[in-house]
């Protein structure tokens, strides 16, 4: 792993992760405009040991989570970032609305979820269960958005 991969590569992966007694986590989202609390969040993915695995909406699918206009940065570029970081050992594009697929097809022993959400609130919560995975919440509380940033940008400067 260690780099950006497709759907078939990561599942060769992952099987022989998995076969080498591996623990894989598994974090997604949009990760439009890089920052803090996307750091925070996939330090504490990466903290549950093992391997990290990161799912990125495809640009089809940011733009119907996020809106018009999303994602600011495309799906390879935004890839690429993630990859670059330590903490991250691979980065998948998908394009459904959603990872329970992914989920599916990969079976990461523990899917991360950011604070915003519970282990009961998790929307893919049952496929992980199902898969023999688990839902851990790490990272920071929820005080950075891409979306606030880009709206920070449009409103300009502050004046003193």
């Amino acid at each position: 792993m260690g780099r950006v991969v497709d759907e078939n590569e990561l599942r060769e992966a992952m099987a022989r992760e998995h076969a080498a007694g591996q623990t894989v986590a598994f974090a997604n989202g949009c990760f439009d405009l890089l920052h803090v609390g996307h750091v925070r969040y996939l330090r504490g993915a990466k903290e549950l040991g093992g391997k990290l695995v990161v799912g990125i909406n495809s640009d089809e699918s940011a733009r119907r989570l996020k809106g018009k206009g999303r994602p600011i940065m495309p799906a390879d570029e935004r890839a690429e970032v993630l990859a670059a970081l330590k903490d991250v050992d691979a980065v998948v594009i998908f394009a459904e609305a959603d990872v329970r697929a992914l989920i599916r097809e990969l079976r990461p022993d523990i899917h991360a979820k950011g604070t915003d959400y519970t282990v009961e609130s998790v929307p893919e919560r049952d496929e992980v269960v199902a898969c023999g995975g688990r839902v851990a919440i790490v990272g920071d509380a929820k005080q950075h958005s891409s979306s606030a940033t880009i709206a920070k940008l449009e409103r300009g400067p502050r004046r003193p």
